[in-house]
């Protein structure tokens, strides 16, 4: 399957998502080794119950993207913006990678900063945030190398095989990131333009 490249990273590109991706997303939301991390072992998820948690997401507007290895244009996760307060400039972001080739490789840091660049450079949001749960420490550590900073934890909030973890809550701010795609984008293009118009430095 040929994907769209939206905002491209060194590792990894965001795609639309497609929803006949659907039967990979089942399969991977289906695999208690993921889904541990995501608060959902609790859920069986279908095929047709995955294609119309997808649609839901389109059809509310939530900014939805496959993430796509570069080297092989293969999807690997998924990642969005959701909860979207256009009057606040807030969001609240998630992302997993399903591929477990791809855990501890880069794969999300980047996909997240890619992500954030959506939301910081073209929706123009001014803070985004984050859950996480406490027995998910690789994660913390990618979205803390991204720029968020944990404001706060819910505590015993989950309860997985008779123990209990903290929901931790992380955000970011525009003004503590630096975007790694779209800013190189415009100002090639306006460069562009300059250069075509005749303008001067």
């Amino acid at each position: 399957m040929k994907y769209f490249r939206n905002i491209i990273g060194e590792k990894c590109f965001l795609a639309p998502i497609d929803i006949n991706d659907a039967e990979k997303y089942a399969e991977w939301l289906n695999d208690m080794e993921v889904t541990q991390y995501l608060g959902i072992t609790d859920q069986v998820i279908s095929l047709e119950k995955e294609k119309k948690i997808l649609q839901g997401m389109l059809d509310r507007g939530d900014k939805i993207f496959a993430i796509i290895d570069r080297e092989t244009g293969k999807m690997i996760g998924n990642c969005s913006i959701f909860k979207i307060n256009w009057i606040d400039s807030l969001g609240e972001v998630g992302i997993f990678i399903g591929d477990k080739n791809f855990w501890d490789r880069g794969y999300g840091v980047e996909a997240i900063n890619l992500l954030l660049d959506f939301g910081f450079s073209i929706l123009n949001l001014e803070n985004i945030m984050l859950k996480v749960y406490s027995n998910n420490p690789r994660a913390i550590r990618c979205y803390e190398k991204a720029g968020f900073k944990v404001i706060g934890k819910r505590r015993n909030a989950r309860t997985l095989a008779g123990k209990k973890f903290d929901e931790v809550y992380m955000d970011i701010i525009k003004g503590d990131f630096t975007s790694p795609y779209i800013a190189g984008v415009v100002l090639k293009a306006g460069n562009e333009n300059k250069n075509r118009l005749g303008f001067m430095e």
